[in-house]
């Protein structure tokens, strides 16, 4: 599996990252599985945030690296700071608290990869950077980046970084997929647009997706008859989508491999380092994952599947 290099992070980021958030501690076999087939497939990077599962997705990952005395060989990229029922919470308690949480139930004394999993616009990036400055400081963090912000936000808090002499954003995940969202999967949710794309192809900053495959609207499962996903119809059935999935179909046929495999392709090959986060429950999933992150899309190829 091939693998991105994020500045901070003391380890190579591979570019298929194990998504966790159906890791509960019922299906921990289940867990194990997925784990321990995903590295033997060459993958080292895991997914997960203090909210999945009410904390269960950390503390099974945790249970897991434990038992397999492997820490030093996992990427662990976890968020913090999302929204609760009493609003935003981007700030430097939430953070400290959040992140403090995260590392016990991981057990261990810091993170590789650690973002802020939504954003409050009225708070200053000035606040929120000198905040992830002290605990990189202090060793529990490595490098920082934020899910879910646009890159005009990104962009002025790494001007703030540089302009102080700190560590800035190095890496963003929001959503980015062959499948165009109508409208956020959730409140507050961000998907990369044209012009996020150009931002990143110019300041190569890597992307990590989530629903990096469009939530299987590529399974071939979906047409437009079928309606008894009500989420899916609302976020990806329109004639765009349609018309993409015909044309990855149309690609996918050429090179005998599957739409679902195109879809990867497409995260895979933009003109800037990105990963992938994937979804896979079992051995086949991550092997057809594997294979389509090894398919190589020409930037023709990209734009024709794309624009339509």
């Amino acid at each position: 599996m091939e693998t991105i290099q994020i500045q901070g992070s003391r380890k190579p980021v591979s570019n298929l990252i194990q998504g966790t958030d159906f890791f509960t501690h019922d299906v921990y076999d289940t867990v194990c599985n997925v784990l321990d087939n995903y590295f033997e497939i060459g993958g080292n990077t895991i997914d997960t945030a203090h909210i999945y599962c009410g904390g269960q997705s950390e503390e099974t990952i945790g249970k897991w690296m434990k038992e397999r005395g492997n820490r030093d060989q996992v990427v662990i990229l976890t968020k913090g700071a999302h929204h609760n029922a009493d609003g935003p919470r981007v700030n430097p308690e939430a953070i400290a608290s959040d992140l403090a949480t995260s590392l016990k139930r991981l057990g261990t004394d810091y993170i590789d990869l650690y973002a802020l999993h939504r954003d409050d616009v009225e708070v200053p990036v000035k606040v929120i950077i000198d905040c992830l400055n002290e605990h990189i400081q202090a060793g529990r963090l490595h490098a920082i980046g934020a899910s879910n912000w646009t890159h005009e936000r990104m962009q002025e808090a790494n001007d703030y970084a540089a302009a102080n002499g700190l560590q800035g954003f190095t890496f963003s995940s929001p959503n980015l997929s062959l499948a165009k969202p109508n409208e956020p999967h959730w409140k507050g949710c961000v998907s990369a647009d044209t012009e996020t794309c150009a931002w990143h192809e110019r300041t190569q900053m890597p992307l990590l997706s989530w629903s990096s495959q469009a939530r299987g609207f590529f399974t071939g499962r979906f047409s437009p008859e079928v309606l008894d996903n009500k989420e899916i119809v609302r976020v990806y059935y329109s004639d765009a989508n349609w018309e993409r999935l015909r044309r990855a179909q149309e690609l996918a046929a050429q090179k005998g491999v599957s739409m679902i495999q195109i879809a990867l392709a497409y995260v895979i090959n933009q003109p800037f380092p990105t990963g992938a986060l994937i979804g896979a429950r079992d051995r086949s999933e991550l092997e057809s994952c594997r294979d389509g992150a090894l398919i190589r899309l020409t930037p023709e190829e990209l734009h024709w599947l794309e624009h339509v």
